[in-house]
């Protein structure tokens, strides 16, 4: 079904001015495709069904809105060359479901929960998207011949013990811990996705995301981005975990969204892929900071005088998450350009905007609450 509602609001008229600006054709040495992105109203499947629009391509979108929002993509309404499907690409009768979507080009799975906040209130849906899902998504790839991009993530490394992290290393993962359903369920994807590649010689490719920030994240999220930007702008304490010396390297997603396009498209239309483009490639940035001194740059662009409040770590929280990029820059000539004081400007100015129109809907509602009385 096409998505009905519309945004509203300055942010949400920028959204549907660039989407008019999108349409006119493809780019320039660019063959245009049919696009199936799961998980299409999420953070990074919204930004990313946005940029391959804008390189000309058809995309359809799959959501179950477990944890994503159809306002991600209201500003596509009338964009002719994208449709959304609510669909559970996990359900039973989700391989049927699929294919009477039209045969697609490309593959690009991105549904699963993805912050601690969500995979822990869904841990079994979780597993299940990264298990089921994904094997309705290449049995769908093997049927057609498409290509199959999975969204992997950092979380796959668990708490490393070799810094930064290279796709060799194998990892440091409790199985069992309270993250194993979102790292097991990843690590899963990725084995199903090689067994695919090498044995029904489905052409694939792997991205594993390190921590992403930028418009159109949850408020609610509890990443910590989003957790100090909307404590920060309510002015109540950021919520740091042990002393704030853990360490994150932050991407802006607009530079991880180049770095994924430009994974997808290696090796270029009528090249024959390779063992090597099937394997895992890292993309995030490279420019590691200590959750501590994230605070204090929210804390300074927001001008907000909240205080800090420390609580003991969670279970297997990461000490250390940086990539290493060789082969990101080696294969794809990719780098992450915003600096993470350059991509939270924009970031909190949504984060703003975000919570001034929540407020503002829960006084119409308290308003026609009482008019109703």
């Amino acid at each position: 079904r096409r998505v009905a509602r519309r945004a509203r609001g300055p942010r949400a008229r920028a959204d549907a001015a660039a989407a008019g600006a999108r349409r006119g054709g493809v780019r320039p040495g660019v063959t245009a495709m049919h696009v199936l992105v799961t998980g299409a109203a999420g953070f990074l499947g919204s930004h990313l069904c946005d940029r391959l629009l804008a390189d000309g391509h058809r995309v359809t979108g799959v959501d179950n809105f477990l944890t994503g929002s159809p306002r991600n993509l209201a500003h596509l309404a009338a964009e002719p060359r994208f449709a959304l499907a609510e669909l559970d690409a996990s359900a039973p009768g989700a391989p049927a479901c699929l294919t009477r979507l039209g045969t697609p080009d490309a593959v690009l799975h991105f549904a699963s929960p993805a912050s601690p906040v969500d995979y822990h209130a869904h841990p079994i849906a979780t597993l299940d998207v990264g298990s089921l899902a994904t094997r309705h998504l290449l049995e769908l790839c093997a049927a057609t011949g498409a290509r199959f991009l999975l969204a992997s993530t950092s979380e796959v490394y668990g708490d490393p013990l070799v810094h930064p992290q290279p796709e060799g290393y194998w990892g440091h993962v409790n199985s069992v811990g309270p993250r194993s359903c979102y790292d097991e369920a990843k690590r899963f994807a990725e084995a199903l996705t090689m067994a695919y590649h090498r044995a029904r010689g489905v052409d694939t490719r792997i991205v594993r995301i390190f921590n992403t920030y930028g418009p159109r994240m949850r408020p609610d999220d509890g990443r910590v981005v989003s957790n100090f930007c909307v404590q920060a702008l309510r002015g109540a304490p950021l919520t740091v975990y042990g002393e704030g010396r853990q360490t994150r390297s932050f991407t802006y997603v607009d530079d991880l969204v180049d770095g994924i396009v430009r994974l997808l498209h290696r090796p270029p239309n009528g090249e024959r892929p390779t063992a090597e483009s099937a394997m895992p490639t890292n993309i995030g940035s490279d420019q590691e900071c200590t959750v501590a001194e994230l605070a204090a740059l929210v804390l300074e662009l927001t001008g907000s005088a909240s205080p800090v409040e420390r609580r003991s770590l969670p279970g297997d929280d990461p000490r250390q998450r940086r990539p290493d990029l060789a082969r990101a820059r080696a294969t794809l000539g990719w780098s992450p350009t915003t600096p993470l004081r350059a991509g939270l400007g924009p970031t909190i100015a949504y984060f703003r905007e975000r919570l001034a129109e929540d407020a503002g809907a829960g006084a119409r509602t308290l308003d026609a609450a009482s008019a109703a009385v």
